[in-house]
């Protein structure tokens, strides 16, 4: 474990509800192939990827270069120094690749389980997308995605995200999914509010009160966020998982 992995797990406690979810999930899914030898995972749109952090697996980041415009202007995409530093953080990573998913070139077959984090929303060919990351998981495998909730928070308006292309329903998710994977299950996660939002905030050391609002709110929107699965207003992602 390096320094910043070490860090990184020391602050898991007090992270937003999204990222405790996220990494939960991930670890249980990873339980299941247990009676495996480590797990390949592919972190797709990974680039500096807390979710996959210290996790008991081979993790491949995936992202595509950063370009000048709305990339650059977002922080998205993988570059030179980018590379770098994920190199020096982190312990769990076997490969980087710069590559756009719906042009992939990477083998059939050649991992466990994908990982897409907050990424599909920003992919014109959804289709292709999906389809490719199903290609390379092995029989057996899974992939989780999470995104948007569409059904609560519509992408438009003043306040709209220039990079999103689409938030999805959870029936259009399941759609998208079920063309390419035997069985996909997609529920609703993160009650959203003024506690999710204030927890969203970072920390900052000169603003003591405000890193004890940040750490406070994020513990009560955890327990919020219990037992929401089916609930389709007042939480911000999907989660989706697909199985081969």
């Amino acid at each position: 474990m390096t320094k910043y992995e070490f860090m990184r797990w020391l602050t898991f406690p007090i992270m937003p509800t999204h990222l405790l979810t996220v990494r939960n999930d991930i670890k249980r899914l990873i339980k299941i192939h247990a009676n495996r030898s480590k797990l390949s995972i592919l972190d797709v749109g990974g680039r500096k990827s807390p979710y996959t952090i210290n996790l008991p697996a081979e993790v491949t980041l995936l992202d595509v270069p950063q370009e000048s415009g709305t990339k650059e202007d977002l922080n998205l995409g993988f570059t030179d120094s980018i590379l770098e530093t994920i190199k020096k953080k982190r312990s769990n990573i076997s490969s980087v690749i710069i590559q756009d998913m719906t042009k992939s070139k990477l083998e059939d077959a050649s991992y466990d389980a994908v990982v897409c984090i907050e990424v599909i929303e920003h992919v014109e060919e959804d289709d292709i997308f999906v389809k490719n990351i199903s290609k390379v998981i092995k029989n057996g495998g899974w992939a989780y995605f999470t995104t948007p909730n569409g059904d609560y928070i519509k992408n438009e308006g003043p306040d709209k995200n220039p990079d999103h292309v689409r938030h999805y329903t959870k029936h259009e998710l399941e759609n998208v999914l079920k063309k390419h994977f035997d069985k996909a299950d997609v529920y609703y996660a993160v009650k959203t509010g003024k506690y999710r939002v204030q927890g969203l905030k970072s920390y900052k050391i000169h603003k003591p009160l405000g890193i004890f609002k940040t750490m406070y709110s994020n513990i009560v929107n955890r327990f919020q966020s219990k037992n929401v699965k089916h609930l389709s207003q007042n939480t911000a992602h999907l989660i989706a998982i697909g199985y081969k």
